[in-house]
């Protein structure tokens, strides 16, 4: 049994699973939103505020595994684009250490782009045949990940994320459509500066919070479901037409069209949608199917499959 918490740029999320011969079997799952890259982008550096709420949710997925999966023989903690990129990051990384007693593993594009990759793929029954792009949509980042058979063949990180495009260009509430318009630009600027080549036929799997939202309330449900969410077919045409009805609410109005769904992201919910439609429209693709798996499922099947070929 081991665990694994991800520190993102918008979410904390804490994973408890038991990893037999690279799969998982899930136990527990946890989300926070404290925001740890809330002004990053323009600021450059972690605000005290943010690493606090951080290191209290630390403390709390540390009690939880404790307290109740006492089991547990490994936790392995990572951060991605928000403290990757933070001027102070060795002053946030030290602090959490000292005050949490956790060591965190800070990953660079690529390697979240891989862990991302691999985790996507682990809430799925039959392994994956032909070409399979992975799109994982964060807060300060969205990681691509095209797979062959199974296998990763190319990935790269794109310095655009919900949080960070909100920040960037959707400041008013509702945005205007001047600002939507310099968004969606900017999605497919940023997709431009990287060359993928898939193959002509080339499934896509997304995760994350974005993903797993919009799923949540196209099957009208208000929490976190796994077992229901999992292979979920959003459609390009019915996001499109979403995208002009969101795009017309205030946060507040999101939040009361889905309270338990959209609670901590209702601001930067529609700058996350923009992204996944832009990546859809840049491939050509028509439907995109939805995985709760992530980098910390990813990080746990790697580390056991690591551990089998040196043993």
């Amino acid at each position: 049994m081991k665990a694994a918490i991800d520190i993102g740029t918008n979410t904390v999320l804490l994973l408890v699973a038991e990893v037999n011969n690279g799969r998982l079997k899930v136990l527990r799952e946890e989300q926070r939103m404290p925001r740890l890259g809330k002004g990053v982008d323009v600021r450059g550096s972690i605000s005290d505020e943010a690493a606090a709420k951080v290191i209290e949710v630390l403390k709390e997925y540390k009690s939880i595994i404790s307290k109740e999966y006492r089991e547990v023989i490994e936790t392995i903690v990572t951060a991605t684009s928000a403290v990757r990129d933070a001027s102070n990051r060795k002053q946030f990384l030290d602090k959490v250490e000292k005050e949490t007693g956790l060591k965190v593993n800070v990953l660079s594009g690529k390697d979240e782009a891989e862990s991302t990759f691999s985790g996507a793929l682990t809430v799925f029954e039959s392994d994956s045949k032909g070409d399979v792009f992975v799109l994982d949509i964060g807060g300060g980042s969205t990681e691509v990940a095209l797979g062959r058979n199974g296998t990763l063949v190319d990935a790269y990180s794109f310095d655009m994320g919900c949080v960070r495009f909100t920040e960037r260009f959707l400041q008013q509430d509702p945005p205007f459509q001047e600002q939507i318009r310099q968004c969606r630009d900017a999605v497919e600027s940023m997709l431009d500066t990287y060359k993928f080549k898939p193959k002509k036929k080339v499934q896509a799997v997304g995760v994350a919070g974005t993903m797993t939202s919009l799923a949540a309330m196209d099957l009208q449900i208000d929490e976190y479901d796994p077992r229901h969410m999992n292979g979920r077919v959003i459609v390009r045409e019915k996001l499109k037409k979403g995208i002009e009805v969101f795009s017309l609410h205030t946060h507040q109005q999101l939040l009361e069209l889905s309270p338990k769904v959209l609670k901590g992201r209702e601001d930067i919910f529609l700058a996350g949608l923009l992204i996944l439609e832009g990546f859809l429209n840049y491939f050509g693709l028509e439907e995109i199917i939805v995985s709760t798996g992530g980098i910390r499922h990813g990080i746990l099947t790697q580390k056991d499959e690591n551990n089998i070929s040196k043993s």
